[in-house]
């Protein structure tokens, strides 16, 4: 059986020996790097299935890896970005620069390891569901493709999940927690400014193409919905 791989850029080797560790248990491989600049090499000899990126690294941080990582490879290999810091604007920038997801330090290893699983289950599987029309907007999920007035949506499969979940059910307010667990496929830990991000994406990009129409409506404190 073939090991999925999971390159660790991250420069407290601690930490590597206590998720070579348990990722080992779980019939991981690991790689290892100490530094940004090292991590971009290893990523591009070894074709790993996942990347777990440390935001505060030495010489190169984290941010301007996950930048080169999405150049060369765009999203097919899920990057989860782990942090030290509680600052929320470097969450953000994670997420923004193309990160699917993040962790705060210290954290729980059982927590990483289901969305480490999560992010792979939905990487290796086909978006299951019909195509949808609604208005100008079609959807096909076996392709991630989205046709907006007759344009091209790029998005980023996430954004493209979490979009299809909001059209799949207009008029229906999607909860924070219901999109975490659905688009990333985990249970609530208590921060959904995951969800947040992805939909200010998705509606920058809409916006660029008719920026008269604001299909995704804000309930605030709650979560969002597609108005039918």
């Amino acid at each position: 059986m073939n090991k999925e791989t999971i390159l660790l850029i991250e420069d407290e080797k601690n930490i590597f020996e206590l998720l070579k560790y348990n990722l080992q248990k779980e019939g991981f491989k690991i790689f290892w790097a100490p530094d940004g600049k090292e991590g971009l090499e290893l990523f591009s000899r070894e074709k790993p299935d996942l990347v777990l990126l440390d935001l505060m690294l030495p010489g190169l941080d984290g941010l301007e890896v996950c930048r080169r990582l999405r150049e060369k490879a765009g999203f097919s290999v899920p990057i989860i970005m782990l942090t030290a810091r509680s600052d929320e604007i470097d969450k953000i920038l994670g997420l923004e620069m193309g990160a699917d997801d993040y962790i705060t330090k210290p954290f729980s290893v059982r927590e990483l390891l289901a969305r480490i699983k999560a992010a792979l289950r939905r990487t290796q599987t086909p978006e299951k569901g019909e195509k949808i029309s609604r208005g100008f907007l079609e959807l096909i999920p076996e392709e991630f493709s989205a046709i907006f007035h007759n344009r091209e949506l790029t998005l980023t499969p996430k954004e493209f999940s979490l979009l299809y979940l909001l059209c799949k059910h207009p008029g229906k307010v999607i909860t924070r927690e219901n999109a975490l667990e659905t688009v990333w496929g985990y249970e609530y830990y208590g921060d959904t400014r995951t969800v947040d991000v992805h939909v200010r994406q998705i509606r920058q990009k809409l916006e660029q193409i008719a920026p008269d129409e604001n299909p995704i409506e804000t309930l605030r404190g709650i979560g969002y919905r597609w108005r039918g």
